[in-house]
């Protein structure tokens, strides 16, 4: 349980450091990545969800057993931002840059698997 419970606190940690920075950059990235961003609302509306899937993986990180089944959103997570990536990559809609750099997702989605089968619970009748 000890492994769970270092994945799911280095994730919250990383993806709050990563995430709350980019609530003051809408702005600049419109400028150095043109387009502006044209629909703020997506925009904010995203990082409050990522912002609120750190939080789910600090609650995670204090008992994974007993919040095991969100383990599995939480994968799920994961994997659908690093398909999004992928796929916008493969279309030539994003920089291999960010692509590398959303990739961190595709680690912790390995990491969150192995924690789920690390927590499951004995089942053996004494």
């Amino acid at each position: 349980m000890r492994f769970a419970r270092i994945v799911f606190l280095i994730a919250g940690i990383y993806g709050f450091l990563v995430l709350t920075p980019i609530y003051f950059l809408e702005n600049m990235i419109g400028q150095r990545t043109p387009p502006a961003i044209t629909h703020p609302e997506y925009f904010y509306g995203f990082l409050g969800a990522g912002l609120a899937w750190q939080f789910l993986f600090l609650v995670l990180s204090t008992d994974p057993l007993r919040f095991r089944a969100m383990i599995l959103p939480s994968i799920v997570e994961k994997i659908s931002y690093g398909i999004a990536l992928a796929t916008l990559y493969l279309k030539h809609r994003l920089a291999l840059s960010a692509l590398g750099l959303g990739s961190v997702d595709w680690i912790f989605a390995v990491l969150f698997i192995a924690a789920f089968i690390k927590t499951k619970p004995d089942r053996t009748v004494a």
